[in-house]
């Protein structure tokens, strides 16, 4: 490896790692009170499938542990954001799903975000977006397949 490119690399990272801080208190500090930002992520991600995932998928999806998912998805079903029930075909699973009080927790918080990221990336413009994403995901991709 060469010195530019470990140089390119540490200040890569460094830029990632600061904006991911401050990205993480800002939509924090927008969420809905009593709502975490955990909470959000993993409503939004159910959202998105569109079905029921198992505890350990969506561990493996943010890169947690087992024990760590549980914890917030109990808060979920608490809340009554999630139905949580078990596998039909393996009593030893569980099936997760965003209920409709999930949806509609889901869409209020970023109802309440969309202005803080919207703000954030607009200082760089759309065609400087669309021109990192593949380069994020790419690396994003890299990095998951690495763990």
């Amino acid at each position: 490896m060469t010195k530019l490119i470990e140089t390119l690399s540490v200040s890569l990272f460094s830029e990632i790692l600061a904006l991911e801080q401050l990205l993480r208190s800002r939509i924090s500090k927008g969420l809905p009170k009593g709502m975490e930002l955990s909470h959000f992520s993993v409503l939004n991600h159910l959202a998105h499938v569109g079905g029921e995932r198992t505890p350990a998928q969506l561990a493996k999806t943010f890169n947690l542990t087992r024990g760590a998912m549980t914890n917030t998805l109990n808060k979920l079903e608490w809340a009554g954001y999630v139905h949580i029930r078990p596998d039909w075909d393996d009593a030893r699973r569980k099936q997760v799903v965003i209920s409709p009080a999930g949806r509609a927790a889901r869409d209020h918080a970023f109802a309440q975000i969309a202005p803080i990221l919207t703000a954030a990336t607009g200082v760089s413009g759309e065609e400087n977006i669309k021109s990192i994403l593949p380069i994020l995901r790419e690396l994003r991709l890299s990095m998951s397949s690495d763990s």
